[in-house]
């Protein structure tokens, strides 16, 4: 059995991670151009404000999509681009210059996947308390309606944020993203809170001002738990959407509000938080999405505790790490897809699977990334048992498309299926572009 007959096949990146043109076409300021300029948030003081040059380079970057053979690109609409003061007066340059990267991989044979928001939050709209403002739902909601009335005559598939564990709990609770903060625990809260309200809002916004039939979901992080055996895995199933402790990195905390108007029953006191919302906000976060963007890149291995919890199993010290210092876990491409679909029976995309490694040229000028292909094969033939299995997985998109900005770490990690170099802006692709076209053109089969 292979994958569906219409499987996805794609690829994502983000608009701050490639576009470059920081300063560029009347663009407003982001939190992470705000960062970058900053300095010390960022490895190296690296900076996007060139990074791939994307913005100037896209119509090279399609044609290599293009050559790869991909289905689908997935990529972000940078807020502040388009909407210099993140509410208000629309920025021309930013609308022709999404319209002609649509236009071309319209051209190109390949669709289009908008990614709302993909932590590019404008600065102006941070300074007037971001998240945490009453308001910031209704600012979010006009910006995705702007993005459906310009784009949804061409695109038809929409997603309203991607990871809000990273903006929200890194980036305002743990310090680790832009804008590099540590709220309290009711002001966290609050605003994961108005983003949830935001989503809700925005999903609705999509659909009420798209100019066509179109598909709204939502991406979140996954911490993906599997178990070492068989005889645990309806144990481990559930216990997957268990919330323990201060952590937003939880399968249920996004997800549960989003599709089942609900958070976790114990989501004041995991946070030792005197957390309190308006019950009738269900109405609004409750928002029904017609599928669910899972990004997953490693799992954890738990086992009973014997009194019907889990607890964590240490790694062998065979197991393989990624750059990122990630495990190397294929069958989270299996257990993840096939928990959330098990609990939201909603259709699943991967919308995001990849990997860092320590890779340079070779003398043949070429990128010879063994363990990347590898990689690939591995997660790949996972998600393929998962869809067997009945899980409705529709596509795949790997991150990312080039080697990028990542965030935190600067350009010192390298995800990409094509090679940047970031003195001359050379793209090269790597050897697993190429594996990756052959799957495409096979769907996969041979995995």
């Amino acid at each position: 059995m292979s994958f569906r007959k219409d499987f996805v096949w794609g690829a994502a990146t983000a608009a701050y991670q490639i576009e470059g043109a920081a300063y560029e076409g009347g663009k407003g300021r982001s939190v992470w151009d705000a960062a970058c300029e900053n300095g010390h948030f960022v490895f190296n003081r690296h900076s996007a404000k060139v990074g791939c040059d994307h913005y100037h380079r896209f119509r090279e970057d399609v044609a290599l999509m293009k050559e790869m053979g991909l289905k689908a690109y997935r990529f972000s609409v940078n807020w502040p681009r388009l909407m210099p003061h993140g509410t208000g007066e629309v920025n021309p340059d930013g609308v022709r210059f999404y319209n002609e990267l649509i236009d071309e991989l319209l051209k190109a044979g390949i669709e289009p996947y908008i990614t709302v928001f993909h932590w590019e939050y404008p600065y102006e709209l941070f300074l007037r308390g971001g998240w945490l403002n009453p308001d910031s739902p209704k600012w979010f909601e006009a910006y995705a309606a702007k993005v459906a009335q310009l784009f949804s005559d061409r695109v038809k598939h929409f997603i309203t944020v991607n990871e809000p564990q990273c903006f929200i709990g890194c980036g305002l609770y743990k310090a680790e993203h832009a804008p590099f903060l540590v709220y309290p625990p009711e002001e966290a809260l609050t605003a994961w809170h108005n983003t949830l309200k935001g989503n809700g809002l925005a999903t609705r916004a999509i659909r009420a001002n798209a100019k066509g039939e179109v598909k709204v979901g939502l991406t979140i992080a996954t911490d993906v738990l599997m178990p070492v055996s068989e005889a645990e895995e309806d144990l481990v199933m559930r216990e997957n959407f268990v919330l323990r402790g201060d952590n937003f990195f939880n399968n249920a905390l996004f997800t549960d509000p989003a599709i089942l108007g609900k958070y976790p029953e114990n989501l004041a006191e995991a946070f030792r938080a005197n957390f309190t919302y308006d019950p009738d906000d269900m109405n609004i976060i409750k928002c029904d999405p017609d599928f669910l963007g899972l990004n997953i890149y490693h799992g954890k291995y738990v086992i009973s505790d014997g009194k019907g919890g889990i607890c964590a199993v240490t790694p062998d010290m065979n197991m393989p790490y990624t750059d990122m210092r990630w495990t190397f876990t294929p069958e989270s491409l299996y257990y993840g897809p096939k928990a959330f679909y098990e609990r939201y029976h909603l259709p699943v995309y991967i919308t995001e699977n990849g990997v860092a490694v320590s890779e340079w040229v070779s003398a043949d000028r070429k990128l010879h990334d063994a363990s990347r292909i590898e990689y690939i094969r591995s997660f790949l033939s996972q998600l393929k048992r998962a869809a067997q299995d009945g899980v409705d997985v529709r596509g795949y998109f790997y991150w990312s498309l080039l080697d990028n900005f990542e965030w935190k770490e600067g350009f010192s990690k390298r995800f990409g299926l094509i090679y940047v170099d970031y003195n001359t802006l050379e793209r090269i692709p790597k050897d697993s572009a190429a594996y990756y076209a052959a799957l495409i053109r096979e769907n996969g089969n041979s995995i």
